[in-house]
């Protein structure tokens, strides 16, 4: 493929800067702006002076020979002193050599079509790259590991064989070459759907990595949410005023627990005969409970209210320095720190749970491929269970097979391939 060229760190004043050449001609344009006079052995680092054009940089210089690099393809990384003007300089230099400036996830697309890594493994590679927590990291490192695609080869080997005996009793049905029954072959769709379920389960958590677990503390006017909130994120972030109806919109803070990013909101105390500026900051108060995958009521002497389907409750009494009380889930006080390090353990097994720690269905696409398969695997057994002909489950089976085949990207289109790696920095 043609040669490609861009700056692979990120660029502004650091202490080194790569510069990354892929594809036909790397060795030689190395030859042409390094000082080595010998040859490049594959996989050592070489120092030396990099040709910048108007000048020279002391550097390194690394050749990863073909198949052994990460995109497949010869490959060759200059390693300068950290600057932008030093960076730009080798990158151009490069340019005049003739290679063309690298497009959006370019190496890591061609490192996907050389068969390099599986299209889910490139997305779990993006999501290490732009993590904002330490799950998230986690969670793309399983998906970079390819441990979501040999899942899904697992359930398409399965699927493989049921229509490797449905083909042979619709193609040769007066031979009777499938020795497997009707019964038999659902029993295996029934294994598929199992681990397609299994797999469902864990995009809720996965999720929760990628966009954070919502956090909306609530509760009546004066009840000791801004408090709470300022505890909880250990500096003050919201105002506190002993006057009611301080908060007029909704407070936000992140906090890390455990290595997964919660996203806190103080909202605005919920009362009836508010002011117009208090009244908008009850509706966006609200809005933040519709929304919320965890909602932390701070109760004094009212009801907790109804949440939104799927979310958690955790009633708290707080001020437990001046009063306690029993019908709460937990009593903390924001001065003295009473029960604040509980109340994290409480929000974190509530809205994430300890049982998600090995996550790696993360991403929409890969729910809706799951999901279409699970679908179409049900259809098929249906079809069986009522007795109907192999050729009417038949295609069930085989649209179950391609929709798995996305996880791996052996069934994508040109255009998902596309919009995966447009979501990539210039240099990976």
């Amino acid at each position: 493929m043609e040669l490609i060229s861009a700056i692979a760190t990120a660029q502004g004043v650091g202490g080194v800067a790569i510069i990354r050449v892929s594809g036909e001609g790397a060795l030689p344009l190395a030859k042409k702006m390094f000082s080595r006079t010998g040859d490049f052995e594959p996989n050592r680092l070489y120092p030396g002076n990099i040709d910048c054009g108007a000048f020279s940089d002391y550097g390194m210089c690394v050749y990863f020979r073909a198949p052994h690099s990460f995109t497949g393809e010869d490959t060759v990384e200059f390693h300068c002193h950290g600057g932008i003007e030093i960076a730009r300089a080798v990158l151009k230099r490069t340019l005049d050599l003739g290679a063309r400036p690298a497009e959006a996830g370019e190496f890591t697309r061609r490192a996907f079509l050389n068969g390099k890594l599986s299209l889910s493994a490139a997305e779990g590679l993006g999501e290490m790259i732009s993590a904002r927590s330490e799950a998230q990291v986690k969670a793309g490192y399983l998906l970079y590991g390819e441990r979501l695609t040999a899942e899904g080869k697992r359930l398409q080997a399965l699927l493989k064989e049921c229509l490797a005996c449905v083909d042979a009793d619709v193609d040769y049905p007066e031979e009777d070459l499938s020795a497997v029954t009707g019964e038999e072959i659902e029993e295996r769709l029934s294994r598929v759907e199992e681990g397609l379920s299994a797999l469902l389960k864990q995009y809720r958590a996965g999720k929760r990595i990628r966009e954070g677990v919502n956090v909306a503390l609530c509760g009546k006017p004066n009840a000791g949410k801004s408090s709470l909130l300022n505890a909880l994120l250990g500096y003050d972030r919201a105002i506190v005023s002993s006057e009611a109806g301080t908060t007029r919109d909704a407070v936000e803070g992140t906090l890390e627990l455990h290595g997964v990013l919660f996203l806190l909101t103080d909202t605005a105390g919920i009362r009836e005969g508010a002011g117009e500026i208090e009244k908008e900051g009850i509706r966006r108060a609200k809005a933040a409970m519709e929304r919320a995958d965890v909602v932390v009521w701070v109760r004094e002497d009212d009801a907790p209210p109804e949440v939104p389907e799927g979310a958690a409750l955790i009633v708290v009494g707080s001020k437990s320095d001046l009063a306690r009380t029993d019908r709460c889930d937990i009593n903390v006080s924001a001065v003295t720190g009473e029960g604040i390090e509980a109340l994290k353990e409480l929000i974190f097994e509530r809205g994430f749970g300890r049982q998600n720690d090995n996550v790696f269905l993360m991403e929409e696409r890969h729910y809706r491929a799951v999901g279409e398969a699970k679908e179409a695997v049900r259809a098929a057994r249906a079809a069986i269970q009522a007795g109907l002909p192999a050729e009417l489950y038949a295609e069930d089976v085989r649209r179950a097979y391609l929709a798995l085949g996305l996880l791996s990207g052996e069934t994508a289109t040109e255009e998902i391939i596309s919009e995966i790696f447009s979501k990539f920095c210039v240099g990976k």
